[in-house]
């Protein structure tokens, strides 16, 4: 019998799993508020509803009598699919639970009151309050909204004239007009990111990669991620341990998960998010690359309450990485422009941008021009490439 499933969002980065769902010959609904998105031509029905009104959601839902709700790659949507799917029986986590991992501020709270190593934090709706909080911190800061996704509205602050701008920014992004202030944490080593997935609330696969970003633009927007992870043995398993000790906290049961964690001088492990949900940057697309685990198909299947139960831990072979094309300032496009160092990295590449077009400086994943996923002959070429790309290949603006 054909299944119904209702996709929330159809941007470009949610076509995948759309795709996937339709080769499977289920029945796919989309729905948000950009009608021009282009993942909704794949769909057999598309609504303008925003994924971030619940009961909105809800009642297409009950009308539609859906089999299973996917938020993919999306942090906006995931509580709206938890509280929809709660509500009508469909697999899901509960809703309080993704709340937390949601929002930043109470996923902070969270982390400290179950004695997880957290940075001290706190949240405030004005400024006013904040600045005794700020008094309180070592400095530099880091000043972000409780509920943004694609790391914007974030910014590293010493002063309080530098806070007064910072707060304004990130207010801008937070839809909770909500900002956190919190401790700057000093990692060692790479900012770890990558996906997981849950199979009847157990960790049964994640996959770890080095975060890159791109230090002549936005040190807090990654421009890709390089698998394997070059993590020690004690911190991977530091990893695996206190990702499961939360997801029995918060009693997760099934679906994707996308990591950013750190770790200090100690090798000591640190949350910096946990998603409930799948990664952007082409995370999936990558790992099904390097391990052959394709972690779309599961988070199709799982949402619909599939059995998933023959997932298993596989271990990255090879080097790979994915690569978010960017401008590190406003203008206009020239060219864009490769090496002949990296043009046999590129085994798959998506250009949105020509020339002639305005682009703005890389200040959020709103503003990514292109993706690429690469392939590279060691750990030594991946990271001195993905470290150093704008010797390899850049947007030349006019």
């Amino acid at each position: 019998m054909q299944k119904r499933i209702l996709f929330l969002g159809g941007s470009k980065f949610q076509i995948p799993p759309i795709k996937y769902a339709k080769e499977q010959g289920h029945y796919v609904i989309t729905c948000d508020y950009l009608p021009d998105n282009p993942g909704h031509k794949y769909a057999d029905e598309y609504y303008n509803v925003s994924t971030t009104d619940r009961e909105e959601v809800l009642a297409l839902a009950e009308k539609l009598k859906v089999d299973g709700i996917v938020a993919y790659a999306s942090d906006p949507a995931a509580p709206t699919q938890a509280y929809v799917a709660n509500l009508m029986g469909l697999p899901s986590n509960p809703y309080e639970s993704v709340e937390i991992l949601s929002r930043k501020d109470y996923f902070r709270a969270f982390l400290e009151e179950n004695g997880f190593l957290v940075p001290r934090s706190e949240s405030f709706e004005s400024i006013g309050k904040a600045f005794a909080w700020f008094d309180e911190l070592e400095k530099p800061v880091i000043v972000k909204p409780v509920d943004s996704s694609g790391s914007k509205g974030v910014s590293k602050v010493s002063t309080e004239e530098e806070l007064l701008h910072a707060f304004t920014y990130a207010l801008e992004f937070s839809r909770a007009k909500r900002v956190v202030i919190e401790e700057f944490f000093v990692r060692d080593g790479y900012q770890v990111a990558g996906d997981g997935f849950v199979v009847d609330g157990k960790l049964v696969f994640r996959c770890w990669a080095n975060e890159h970003f791109d230090k002549n633009c936005n040190p807090f927007v990654p421009i890709g991620e390089s698998f394997p992870s070059v993590m020690t043995d004690y911190t991977l398993q530091q990893a695996q341990s206190e990702t499961q000790r939360l997801l029995d906290l918060l009693h997760m049961k099934q679906g994707a998960l996308n990591f950013d964690f750190h770790y200090n001088a100690n090798g000591d492990f640190s949350f910096l998010e946990l998603g409930p949900r799948n990664g952007g940057n082409l995370i999936p697309e990558v790992i099904k690359y390097a391990t052959g685990v394709d972690l779309i198909k599961y988070t199709v299947d799982s949402a619909l309450g599939l059995d998933c139960s023959d997932l298993q831990m596989k271990e990255v072979d090879g080097f790979y990485s994915s690569y978010m094309l960017h401008a590190i300032e406003d203008g206009t496009v020239k060219e864009i422009w490769y090496s002949d160092e990296i043009k046999k990295n590129i085994i798959e590449e998506n250009i949105f941008i020509k020339p002639g077009d305005e682009v703005k400086k890389f200040d959020g994943s709103n503003h990514t021009l292109g993706t690429m996923i690469m392939k590279f002959n060691s750990q030594e070429e991946m990271l001195e490439k993905m470290d150093n790309m704008e010797k390899y290949l850049k947007v030349i603006t006019k």
